[in-house]
């Protein structure tokens, strides 16, 4: 019991260190080098430690420090509780949604299996949406909550969008359940070994779908509309700041991470490498014993799972800087009358070709 229990600590604390300890800082300064480069800037590089740069990665110091250390305003009128609440209701489900997504596979390790993910539910995959839904509240009360014209049309926005875009991901995401027959994580990351049986080749449709309706989740350009500086200032946070305003941000970064881990494990292979098989990775490590060769094999799955969260992390900026924002109507229109028809004919069209083959 004791063994177990440090197991699952160690495996709480590592996604904890990666997700907030690691992506999110990070990604403050991706965003700017990345839109720097894709712009021909330079991008952040001014903050200096003796004169070093580090390509403006203290930059990611002196956020932190500017946002500890700079004043907590909340506007007159503004409901003091439900002000400082929102940014943790839109913080924790993003944290929350990483228990049940796998980052590895299963391997014996002194004679005891060791599953890679921190609570391997049958129902895993209907946990991550439930627990993604619940950030809705935050961003909703933080707009109510301001007392500002701004935020409260900001939050109106969010409650419509993140609610209309939660029955298009779902949807798009019932095919790729047909095809692999559970809502387990681990279990659709396993059945991904054969290259040819990614969930990209299976369901292409559905990955685009699930992608698009994922950033539109996330409220991410193109689909920035509850936050269009040129429309409502900053939206739904426009009167946060110091370490709340960073909490939001945070929310912001950590849920591209969970897009890309979801994407990778549904799409694309999950921890497996194309052509290659656990047996084969094993077979070359032998000479290490059974711990060893599954020790080596886990590491080595480890930095191919996060490899591709990398890459999905990087093609979401990609998007962000390369198209414009698109008006609210247009949002609408693309996830009720566009994307919501055809994930309902992507399930048919599985359902026939399942029907087909069995």
């Amino acid at each position: 019991m004791w063994v177990d229990l440090i197991i699952t600590l160690v495996k709480i604390l590592f996604i904890f260190t990666v997700t907030v300890g690691f992506f999110a800082p990070i990604l403050t300064w991706v965003e700017r080098k990345q839109s720097a480069l894709m712009q021909d800037r330079i991008g952040a590089n001014r903050a200096e430690i003796m004169g070093f740069t580090a390509l403006g990665l203290f930059h990611i110091i002196a956020d932190a420090v500017k946002m500890f250390t700079k004043e907590d305003f909340i506007p007159d009128g503004a409901n003091k509780f439900l002000h400082t609440i929102s940014p943790i209701l839109a913080l924790v489900p993003a944290i929350l949604t990483f228990a049940v997504v796998p980052f590895g596979g299963q391997y014996t390790l002194f004679d005891k299996e060791v599953n890679l993910v921190i609570s391997d539910l049958d129902v895993g995959l209907l946990f991550v949406f439930a627990i993604a839904s619940l950030a809705t509240y935050g961003y909703v009360i933080a707009g109510w909550s301001s007392n500002n014209n701004w935020s409260l049309l900001g939050s109106m926005r969010t409650a419509s969008q993140m609610i209309s875009y939660e029955v298009t991901m779902g949807l798009t995401i019932i095919g790729v359940l047909m095809v692999y027959e559970t809502m387990k994580l681990p279990e659709i990351g396993a059945a991904q070994e054969d290259f040819f049986r990614w969930g990209f080749f299976l369901q292409p449709l559905g990955f685009i779908m699930f992608l698009a309706a994922s950033i539109a989740e996330n409220k991410r350009i193109p689909f920035d509309a509850p936050e269009a500086e040129s429309e409502l200032v900053a939206g739904y946070f426009t009167e946060y700041s110091g370490i709340k305003f960073g909490m939001f941000f945070m929310a912001e970064f950590i849920e591209m991470v969970t897009i890309a881990a979801i994407v990778t494990i549904l799409f694309f292979g999950a921890w497996h490498i194309p052509f290659l098989t656990t047996a084969t990775l094993l077979s070359w490590f032998d000479f290490l014993g059974a711990t060893g060769s599954n020790f080596a094999v886990m590491l080595i799955h480890i930095a191919v799972f996060f490899a591709k969260v990398v890459f999905f992390i990087w093609f979401q900026m990609v998007i962000r800087w390369t198209l414009p924002r698109f008006r609210y109507d247009q949002i609408m229109k693309l996830g009720w009358k566009i994307l919501l028809p055809l994930s309902l004919a992507n399930i048919l069209v599985t359902a026939i070709v399942i029907m087909i083959l069995n």
